[in-house]
């Protein structure tokens, strides 16, 4: 009886291992652990792929690669445990930022293995892609009228449309909370218990709602230029216009005390409303490229732009050139963008209704008379305009957080952000509670990590230790020098894929 009943027992157990691998999900079957690999980029650096699931509520479901890559420690005995990295966008590529060797600092690329990867729908990690044609087709990005409301409408349910049957089951599932999903993935394909976290601009959403759903996954996090993911429709125009006004006033005032600027002794405010006016009737020639003219969205983009370095000493020499009719003559590149995520991941992540043209003309007059000479964020209207008329609905729409249930957390913000405000830090922060600290930098710019030695000290002491700063702890701003500050470039296209984002 034993004899016959082995084999009969053996093939049982076969095809109940067989109908167990059949019955589960592809992640945890082929993203155990990553099969690390030189990268093709950059041999000293390792890459991988893991597999997640393209719906987490259905674990059985398609799957998608996650491409994945490292830096591991340049000093094994004195490894802390691993730094992941995300920086912003929507649409960076953690890949590519971890491959930049010279972001983080040398004892930071001693102490920890750097990890980044490339969010669900994005560059390496099956990208969200529509039809070029379509992408191009888009409408000037003004609503000036009820009709042209209408047309962008119809346009973004167009390109939906096109984007979804282009990209596969995928588009509609690039929320954050579904990247917080799979960087859980890639905490435990890793083997650790927990992890640290540096997340720039939009990736401080990922920090703050991964902390909220895997707190003892969290060794250290900072927070680099911070969202606030319970800002309105109102709040988030309102904001980030401010923001911007904030940023061209200090501007001005470093132009009024600075003779290195190009129009130091000149009304630089009469300058730009004169650039602005003829911008609006269509006369203002481009002076990077005099053969084309600039719209009053694109003249305002070119400001925008210049504030994220900050760039003042080029957006002096513009608005000189602009005005004074000084420029060269040239031609317009071609911009490939096919892929097209900017929109895909942000109306995922946030609800912003308007009724019609009515309202949100109302809404950007409001604005406007608040900020003269930015009357609205290029960055904030470009989002806002990307979701109207959509009718996917938002998967992840905007919530206060939790107080942190994890240790202490890091939150650095400059006092003059163009684009994620300093009240914005300020309420995570306080959302947080007593577990996190807000580091001021108190200058210019977006992104601040590594814009300063002080900035630098305080939060890499932080990640070593785990020890954050003093209360109210600040850090003095450093203006930019004229050497090495290249020329503001307006953005053709501006601002579909390829232009400005919060990163």
């Amino acid at each position: 009886m034993r004899a016959k009943t082995r084999p009969i027992l053996a093939a049982f157990l076969t095809v109940l291992v067989a109908l167990t691998a059949a019955a589960t999900p592809a992640y945890a079957v082929r993203g155990r652990a990553p099969n690390w690999q030189p990268c093709e980029e950059d041999k000293t650096a390792q890459c991988a792929t893991l597999t997640v699931p393209v719906d987490w509520s259905q674990p059985y479901g398609p799957s998608v690669a996650i491409a994945l890559a490292r830096r591991p420690a340049a000093d094994p005995k004195q490894r802390i445990g691993t730094l992941v990295v995300n920086p912003g966008g929507p649409g960076g590529s953690g890949v590519d930022f971890t491959l930049d060797s010279t972001f983080f600092s040398p004892e930071l690329r001693r102490r920890f293995d750097i990890v980044g990867f490339d969010p669900r729908g994005i560059s390496r990690s099956h990208p969200i892609v529509c039809t070029t044609t379509v992408l191009t087709a888009a409408p000037p990005p003004v609503i000036e009228s009820a009709k042209a409301y209408d047309t962008f409408v119809a346009y973004n349910r167009r390109l939906a449309a096109d984007c979804a049957r282009r990209t596969g089951p995928l588009y509609g599932h690039v929320d954050t909370l579904s990247v917080v999903r799979d960087l859980e993935a890639v905490r435990a394909a890793l083997g650790e218990e927990k992890i640290s976290f540096y997340g720039a601009s939009y990736g401080t959403l990922l920090g703050q709602q991964y902390a909220e759903r895997y707190p003892r996954r969290i060794r250290a996090m900072v927070l680099d230029s911070v969202m606030d993911h319970t800002v309105d429709t109102d709040g988030f125009l309102g904001g980030e216009a401010a923001t911007a006004q904030d940023s061209f006033d200090e501007f001005v005032a470093w132009c009024a005390r600075s003779t290195e600027c190009a129009v130091h002794g000149r009304d630089v405010r009469k300058l730009w409303a004169g650039l602005l006016a003829s911008a609006r009737r269509g006369t203002l020639r481009d002076p990077k490229d005099t053969a084309s003219k600039l719209t009053h969205y694109e003249l305002v983009g070119v400001a925008f732009s210049s504030m994220y370095d900050p760039q003042w000493h080029s957006l002096g020499m513009f608005i000189k050139e602009a005005t004074d009719g000084a420029g060269t003559k040239l031609g317009r590149a071609a911009v490939d963008v096919s892929e097209h995520n900017f929109h895909a991941v942000f109306c995922d992540d946030w609800s912003m209704p308007v009724s019609g043209y009515a309202d949100l003309r109302a809404r950007l007059d409001r604005i406007a008379a608040r900020s003269p000479q930015m009357p609205f964020s290029p960055l904030a209207l470009s989002s806002v305009y990307g979701c109207l008329g959509r009718t996917d609905g938002t998967d992840n729409p905007q919530r206060a957080l939790s107080p942190a249930r994890t240790g202490p957390v890091l939150l650095v913000n400059a006092r003059h952000d163009p684009a994620t405000p300093y009240a914005w830090a300020q309420h995570v922060a306080a959302q947080l509670g007593p577990k996190a600290s807000l580091l001021t930098y108190e200058g210019w710019g977006h992104t601040v990590y590594g814009r300063s030695d002080c900035v630098g000290r305080t939060v890499d002491r932080y990640l070593l230790t785990v020890r954050p700063p003093a209360a109210g702890a600040r850090c003095p701003g450093v203006e930019p020098e004229a050497a090495g500050v290249g020329g503001i470039t307006p953005r053709r296209g501006y601002p579909r894929a390829g232009g400005i984002t919060w990163s």
